[in-house]
Order: C-alpha cells, then structure tokens, then sequence
C-alpha cells in the first residue's frame, strides 16, 4: 500500500472584512452580538459584489503555490451546491437551457491553471466536511492506483446574496481553501480519514444539529482512532472546525483530551469559513513552529447533512 502526504495548504477570504457590530447592522445575524463574542467570535470577511466562489478557489490556489503541471486529478468541492456551478440560476432562468446549470468550476480550472492532464471530480454533498471527504478520495485515489501521483484538493464557498451569515450559532465567512495529496513525503503523512453519514438528520434544526454535535463526534473521534489502533492519549495535537469555544471544551472534557492540545487560533479573526477553516488551522499549527516531526493530529468537521469525518495525520 502507498502512502500519501497533505501538504502545500492554502486558503482566501472575502475581500471585506466586517466586525460583528457591522454584521449586525447589515441585517445578517440570527444570534446577539454578546452571544457571538461569548463563543470567540470578533469579525468575518464575505465576498464584495463582483467576488464568486471560483474566484475564492483560484486564490486559495495560489496561495497554495501547488505546481499545477503535476496535478493528476482535480477534487472540487463546495458546501453550497449552487457553488458548484460557474454560472448561476440567473443565467439559467434567462436562457431555460440546462447547460447554463452545468458550466462547472473546476473544469474552467483546470484550463486557467494548465492542469490538461488532470480528470476532474466534484463532491457537492457533503457540506462543511467535504475538503476532508475530498483529501479521503485523493487519498484512496493514491493507495489504489500506482499512475495517480499528485492531487489538487479544492473547496470554496460564497453565501448568497440576503443570506444570513450565521449558522448554528457560528459565524460564517465567505472562503476558500486548497492543499495537495500526493506521494511525495513532505507536510503530513495521511494515516486514516472516516467518516459517518446520517440522513436522516438532512433537515435537522440548528438546536438538534448542535444536540446532536457531542455525541456524534465522540462516536467518529474514537472510531478514527481505533482505525489505527491508536488512542486519545496517542494525540499532540487537535485542530477542530471555527465553531464555538465552549463546544470544544465540553468535547475534549467527554473524550478526555487536554484542552491545550486544540489549535484553533484563527477563530476570533476568521469565523467559521465553511468547509475551510480546518486547513486554515492546519497551516497555521504548521507555521507556528510549535509542531515537531512525528506529531500526531486528529481533524475534525461536523457538518449539515449530516455528516461528520475526521483525519489523523502525521507531521513529517
């Protein structure tokens, strides 16, 4: 079996960057601002008028500084299927032609950023988890064929216009995120991604999404583990998704994880960037200079669906 190895992350905001005070005044909090600041939050960033979620992707992969010549397959996610399609609705609403409702990102970016022999995959189901559900695919793409070598992992989401930018009880930036999978052993090796659907819970509340939160990630956390034989105790480090503070502390108490072994620094000045905010934290545990070779992570998202995967992986 091969290995394979996260590594080179990137990510991108909305250009505008607003205080929780101006988020309330533009109309488009649920929760008060005390609430908010209570859970850790300070600010977000959402996209200008002119900004797309492609737009959110191709500067993520920039940031990224990935060779786009050696990428072999393109994983395109998106929390938000509306995302998923270059041009939206409005388009199609004009022209009543349903290739207005296919014009898909990730084949536009594989022709902007020279990516000609890469295949293209998108994964639009998943919510907040799906840039974890895309690096499991790259990393059974890796294990299970010996031609695949090198795969670009990228996720980007843009709310609609006149949506709220809260989401049980977190606050949401507009953002974009992208990292490779590859064989080459740099960054992280990948030890194991697992994940757990229930679909039953598709139309779930906010209340019985956050009821739901402890008992479901205490369930996937020790299953992960077990997958490779390893324990809570066997964790440096933990880098959750940007939700509320006090979540994370009830769930490390529950899986009996020291507190201090979380890194999620980026809350305050981020929020919650869908399904981005996870290699945020990531990149930024690995820039700290606090990690050593050999650390152990375990990544986790929770997301509507509902769906629930975590990683661990291996700095090397």
């Amino acid at each position: 079996m091969s290995d394979s190895y996260l590594q080179q992350l990137g990510y991108s905001l909305g250009s505008e960057r607003r205080s929780i005070e101006q988020a309330e005044q533009a109309g488009v909090l649920l929760s008060t601002i005390q609430a908010l600041k209570e859970s850790g939050f300070e600010q977000h960033f959402i996209c200008a008028e002119s900004e797309t979620a492609y737009q959110l992707a191709c500067n993520a992969l920039v940031d990224s500084q990935i060779d786009t010549a050696e990428i072999d397959c393109i994983i395109y996610a998106n929390c938000l299927p509306l995302n998923a399609n270059h041009h939206q609705n409005d388009a199609f609403e004009s022209s009543r032609d349903v290739k207005d409702l296919m014009v898909f990102p990730a084949s536009k970016l594989q022709v902007e950023f020279g990516m000609e022999n890469a295949f293209v995959i998108g994964l639009t189901q998943q919510a907040c988890t799906c840039m974890l559900g895309s690096i499991r695919i790259a990393n059974n793409f890796i294990t299970a064929e010996e031609n695949i070598n090198n795969i670009l992992c990228i996720s980007a989401d843009n709310f609609p216009e006149n949506a709220y930018y809260e989401q049980a009880y977190n606050l949401i930036s507009d953002g974009g995120a992208a990292c490779l999978v590859s064989r080459k052993p740099q960054g992280f090796l990948i030890l194991t991604v697992k994940h757990i659907t229930n679909g039953a819970q598709v139309l779930a509340s906010d209340d019985e999404t956050v009821g739901s939160y402890f008992s479901y990630l205490h369930q996937l956390i020790s299953e992960t583990l077990l997958q490779i034989n390893k324990t809570v105790a066997d964790i440096d480090w933990v880098v959750p998704q940007n939700t509320n503070a006090k979540a994370w502390s009830i769930l490390a108490s529950l899986l009996g994880i020291d507190e201090q072994k979380a890194w999620f620094e980026s809350l305050a000045e981020v929020g919650h960037v869908i399904s981005s905010d996870n290699i945020i934290n990531l990149a930024r545990l690995d820039h700290s200079g606090k990690i050593n070779k050999g650390d152990l992570v375990l990544v986790f998202m929770a997301g509507f669906g509902s769906n629930w995967q975590c990683m661990v992986v291996e700095k090397v």
